[in-house]
């Protein structure tokens, strides 16, 4: 079974997050074949806009943790597989197609990252959303610090990292996270509303005016992700450093 799924409706791609039984939680392959499904509808002349969603009961319960502890003793691996997330969250935002994250049940950590770098969010009203790294002993490291603060407002984000706290659909919209919400039943059909209002634009414009947006929202965004992953290696550096004392001691 393909760990994403592609289905074409007309000129929309939807991109399927297809581990279930995993609560969509990406690992090494799922990031990888996310950034593959992404990288052929960017290239596809026949895809006009490209929703992302998860198969089953959530969106995405963020970073595989199985995964992330496996790799917690070797930074450089560490390091390939933030890199990896970052190339196809990146592609997300960088492709001149309208990107929507199809949001339902749980969508936390990475996933969350990976929602903020679309342009626009549709919002199931079942839907509970956190950035939760801080909770866990790291930040978010995948673009969660970097596009946050322009979306939402610099202030809520610095609420929402610095907490770690869960939020729901209504507050989502009210801070700016969601441009629609709905009704869970319903979601497909709202999301399917928004597509068609963006169908009516033009293709180049309208992808000119998306890249002109986000550089002027976040100008220093390779700059900013570098100092993501590299403040993470300073926090797994440092519960490392903790969890030696505490053995010794």
């Amino acid at each position: 079974m393909p760990l994403v799924i592609t289905e074409d409706r007309g000129a929309i791609r939807h991109v399927v997050l297809n581990r279930p039984d995993k609560r969509n939680a990406f690992n090494f392959d799922l990031v990888r074949a996310t950034g593959e499904a992404l990288t052929a509808a960017a290239a596809d002349p026949a895809v006009r806009c490209v929703v992302i969603r998860g198969e089953g009961a959530v969106f995405s319960s963020g970073m595989d943790v199985k995964e992330l502890a496996s790799l917690s003793g070797v930074p450089e691996r560490l390091r390939e597989f933030r890199r990896e997330c970052i190339l196809a969250w990146n592609l997300a935002e960088e492709m001149t197609k309208p990107t929507i994250a199809q949001i339902h049940g749980a969508c936390f950590g990475g996933a969350f990252e990976l929602a903020l770098a679309c342009d626009l969010r549709v919002v199931a009203d079942d839907a509970r959303l956190s950035i939760p790294e801080v909770r866990l002993g790291l930040v978010p490291d995948v673009g969660g610090s970097s596009r946050l603060p322009a979306i939402v407002g610099l202030g809520r984000a610095k609420e929402l990292i610095m907490t770690g706290r869960e939020f729901d659909a209504d507050e989502a919209y009210r801070n700016g996270f969601a441009n629609r919400i709905s009704p869970a039943s319903e979601l497909d059909e709202t999301t399917q509303q928004l597509v068609d209002e963006l169908l009516l634009a033009l293709p180049v414009p309208q992808g000119l005016a998306k890249r002109i947006m986000d550089a002027s929202a976040r100008p220093a965004l390779s700059t900013t992700l570098e100092l993501e992953v590299t403040a993470q290696e300073v926090c797994v550096a440092s519960m490392s450093a903790a969890m030696r004392a505490a053995t010794e001691a």
